[in-house]
C-alpha cells in the first residue's frame, strides 16, 4: 500500500488559513515585539539549546535520503536503540497527554510539528522541547499532496513550519518529514538547503486510522532494534495511541531496547 494512502482519512488542516504566498516572509507569532530573517534563525538555531538527540550535537548524516532507521544515520545509534516519532501536533489535548506518558516512562521521542499548530500552541511546543524531546518540521499546513505542489509552495510549506519552529523554540529543526510519507527529489533538495535530514519511518502501526489499541499495540511490538516507530498525536482522537505506549514502551524496554530521539 502507498504511504500516502495511510492518511487519506484525515482532516488535512486548509492551505487558505496559512497565507502562504511564493517568496512572501513567513507569519510569526503575533505579539512576540520581534521578526527575525530566515538567515537571523539559522545562524543563532544551534546555539540556544541543547541537542536531545542520541548524537549529544555531534553532526548527522544520512546516509539514505530519506532515512528509514537508526542504521540509516551516522555517526550509529546505540546497537539497542529504537526511535519513536510522534507526528501532527502540536495538539491541545492529545500532545499534553503523550507528554505526561513519555515523562512516566523516561522516554525521548522525535515530534514532527504542524507550522500552523506551532503558532497556534507555542507554550506547548516549548514545554516539548523542555521536556528534552527532538522536533521535526511537518510542514506548514500537512499537505498530503506535496510532491504535486509548486516549487515556490513546496519551499513555503518547509520552510514556513522550519522558521516558525526556530521562531519559537529559538532553534531550527534537523529533521523533515514529508506528510504521508510521500516524498520526492525537490523536497528531499529543499530540506537539505534549511540543513535538515529526511526522516520516514520502520515500523508504522496506523494508529492515525484508530484500529484499536490491541492492533496497535501488536504492530508496535513488532520493532526491532534500530527501527523508527511511528504514531501521532494529533489529526484526531489519539487516545488508542496513548493506551498502547503505555503497553509497548514497557514491553520493548524488557527485551533490552532502548529508546532514543534522533
Amino acid at each position: 500500500m502507498r504511504k500516502l494512502d495511510r492518511r487519506q482519512a484525515l482532516l488535512t488542516i486548509g492551505a487558505a488559513g496559512a497565507g502562504l504566498v511564493a517568496g512572501a516572509t513567513p507569519e510569526f507569532l503575533r505579539g512576540t515585539g520581534t521578526t527575525r530573517t530566515r538567515h537571523q534563525l539559522r545562524a543563532a538555531a544551534h546555539t540556544t539549546r541543547p541537542d536531545p538527540g542520541y548524537a549529544h550535537g555531534r553532526p548527522l548524516q544520512a546516509l539514505r535520503r530519506p532515512i528509514h532507521n537508526l542504521h540509516d544515520l551516522q555517526p550509529a545509534a546505540p546497537p539497542n536503540a529504537v526511535a519513536l516519532t510522534i507526528d501532527d501536533g502540536p495538539h491541545p489535548v492529545w500532545t499534553p497527554k503523550m507528554l505526561d506518558l513519555l515523562a512516566e516512562f523516561g522516554v525521548p521521542a522525535t515530534f514532527s510539528l504542524i507550522g500552523t499548530q506551532v503558532t497556534e500552541e507555542p507554550r506547548l511546543v516549548q514545554r516539548l522541547v523542555a521536556s528534552g524531546h527532538q522536533v521535526s518540521d511537518h510542514t506548514v499546513t500537512h499537505p498530503l499532496n506535496l510532491p504535486h505542489l509548486t516549487e515556490s509552495r513546496i519551499r513555503e510549506e518547509i520552510g514556513g513550519a522550519h522558521d516558525r519552529i526556530a521562531q519559537v523554540i529559538g532553534v531550527a529543526p534537523k529533521f523533515f518529514r514529508s506528510p504521508g510519507g510521500a516524498w520526492s527529489q525537490q523536497i528531499i533538495d529543499v530540506a537539505a538547503e534549511h540543513s535538515m535530514i529526511c526522516i520516514d519511518w520502520q515500523v508504522d502501526p496506523r494508529d492515525w486510522a484508530r484500529p484499536g489499541t490491541m492492533t496497535i499495540t501488536d504492530r508496535l511490538l513488532r520493532a526491532q532494534a534500530g527501527d523508527i516507530l511511528l504514531c501521532h498525536d494529533g489529526g484526531g482522537d489519539r487516545s488508542e495511541t496513548i493506551r498502547a505506549l503505555r503497553t509497548v514502551i514497557p514491553a520493548l524496554k524488557q527485551r533490552g531496547l532502548t529508546f532514543v530521539a534522533l
